[in-house]
């Protein structure tokens, strides 16, 4: 018996480029084809020891399917994992003082602007991925969108440009950390600081929303808090425009987003993305931070991707125990599978975020939750006492009420119409034979 064959485990040292980005550049090469490449990208989102690793993971189901040599994966992977990220040693106006994060397309410095004599943070695109249009493209691009919007609740963009062959973007400082982070360390948010911060991100989403622009990964990791606890929205890496945007069609059936808190539409890669995507990606952040816990968990992207499309969500006040049902109502709202079910704009998730925090049950989210119980009650012939129904239900009936009368009056309309016209149809009959 032949001894079990084993694909290379490439080393990683603080890996900066994720498997997106390694497929991208393996496929710009004409190492692999896109077919493969999408295929193999597959097979990384169904590997449970992926998480984290993903390049690695990649370069060895390249190899195990006979698509890349051992030779070659090792090459890579000294290249693309192992090398340390290249730096310069200056920017021209900037003084580079210390790493403060890696990604998957490169390097972000604390930094100093010698002109205005403040902190800034600087992030440089990886030198390997700079020799790709594509991925220089996709760096400067973000920049852009980044200077469309001006709004406290967002990283402010500064300048971008390139010296010697690297691109750099420079952006606002901030000082302090990230939800995620918290959320890391055990933190589990009150319903009131939770809706501070999330009503404040839901604003910076609307002045998006005002620009045309969908951000496409909000998640916890996303929202900066600074010293003073402002949050702060940042990586605008995959935002997009709502309408024309020439990367939709190429983007067409591919997921893209964070598992854990991405969007059904996101999911089955529709081109049509919208702000209701952003909503429905605040109210999974909303739900991790009271709950301590994700919305959908699972073993693996897959399994996390097919809750989020399939299984019903446990609302978070079933969870904790400590919540408003009003809090539970607007995720449940914000998190419809159906983008038709939910927030339709920022502005929406803002007025009842307002009401919760003003201690007022949802206007919204719990209009529709009465509208559509009392529909379902009245189905079952059941008769429905307005007294005994809870808040917000008494609105919900009369309007149910007269949506019933305007059809009741729609119809008594068309039969006088056509009794109207029978009449007249007679009465033009009797004077033709009169008038023989």
């Amino acid at each position: 018996m032949s001894e079990p064959h084993h694909s290379p485990r490439p080393r990683t040292q603080g890996q900066a480029i994720d498997e997106l980005a390694l497929a991208r550049l393996l496929v710009e090469r004409k190492l692999i084809t896109k077919e493969d490449a999408e295929r193999c990208l597959k097979l990384v989102r169904e590997d449970p020891n992926a998480s984290g690793n993903g390049a690695a993971a990649l370069l060895r189901i390249l190899h195990r399917e006979k698509l890349l040599s051992a030779s070659h994966v090792q090459r890579l992977a000294k290249e693309l994992l192992d090398k340390p990220v290249g730096v310069p040693r200056k920017l021209p106006g900037y003084e580079l003082l210390e790493l403060i994060g890696r990604g998957s397309m490169g390097v972000v410095f604390k930094a100093r602007q010698l002109s205005m004599d403040r902190i800034v943070a600087v992030k440089i695109l990886r030198r390997e991925l700079a020799s790709n249009r594509e991925f220089i493209e996709r760096f400067h691009r973000e920049a852009k969108i980044a200077a469309k919007l001006s709004h406290n609740n967002i990283v402010q963009a500064i300048d971008s440009g390139e010296y010697q062959g690297y691109h750099y973007f420079v952006m606002e400082y901030v000082d302090g950390t990230n939800i995620k982070a918290e959320l890391d360390s055990g933190k589990v948010y009150s319903e009131k600081e939770a809706l501070e911060i999330i009503l404040q991100v839901a604003h910076a989403l609307a002045h998006a929303h005002s620009r045309g622009l969908v951000h496409r990964d909000i998640k916890p990791e996303n929202i900066m808090l600074t010293r003073e606890r402002v949050p702060k929205l940042a990586d605008l890496g995959l935002a997009r425009l709502s309408h024309g945007d020439p990367m939709a069609q190429a983007e067409k059936g591919i997921a893209i987003g964070t598992p854990y808190y991405i969007s059904p539409e996101q999911i089955r890669g529709q081109v049509d993305i919208d702000i209701r995507a952003d909503i429905y990606a605040l109210g999974a952040t909303l739900y991790h931070m009271v709950t301590g816990r994700v919305p959908f968990p699972g073993t693996n992207p897959v399994e996390v991707m097919k809750k989020h499309l399939h299984q019903p969500l446990v609302p978070p006040d079933h969870i904790n125990q400590n919540l408003s049902s009003g809090l539970g109502e607007v995720v449940e709202k914000a998190m419809a599978k159906r983008r038709e079910d939910r927030y339709q704009s920022p502005q929406e998730l803002i007025t009842d975020l307002e009401r919760l925090l003003a201690g007022q049950p949802p206007l919204l989210a719990r209009e529709q939750y009465n509208v559509t119980a009392l529909a379902e009650l009245e189905q079952q012939g059941v008769a429905v006492d307005e007294a005994t129904v809870p808040n917000g239900a008494a609105t919900a009936r009369r309007l149910a009420r007269l949506q019933q009368l305007e059809q009741q009056l729609t119809f008594w309309r068309t039969l006088a119409l056509l009794a109207g016209a029978l009449f007249l149809g007679s009465l033009l009959l009797n004077i033709l034979l009169l008038l023989r």
